[in-house]
């Protein structure tokens, strides 16, 4: 589970964000989208797929100007 907070009005991070969504749609299980105030929104992501992946789509996300408190917690796979 990926959870970030970013400032939505910033340059063109919403649509960066969406585009990275986008381009690892494989991963993706379920987005939450929260508006937290005027400035900040929540998105709390549900991953599923290859550590390595998930850790790289997470890392873009966060590494992103305007996203703060990125944060990525996993669990292990049952088999």
């Amino acid at each position: 589970m990926l959870s970030y907070v970013y400032e939505h009005e910033k340059r063109d991070l919403a649509s960066r964000i969406v585009s990275t969504q986008h381009h690892h749609h494989d991963l993706s299980v379920a987005t939450l989208h929260v508006h937290i105030n005027h400035d900040d929104c929540l998105e709390i992501a549900v991953l599923k797929g290859d550590m390595g992946d998930v850790q790289h789509f997470a890392d873009d996300v966060i590494s992103q100007r305007g996203v703060r408190h990125g944060h990525l917690q996993c669990l292990p796979k049952e088999e």
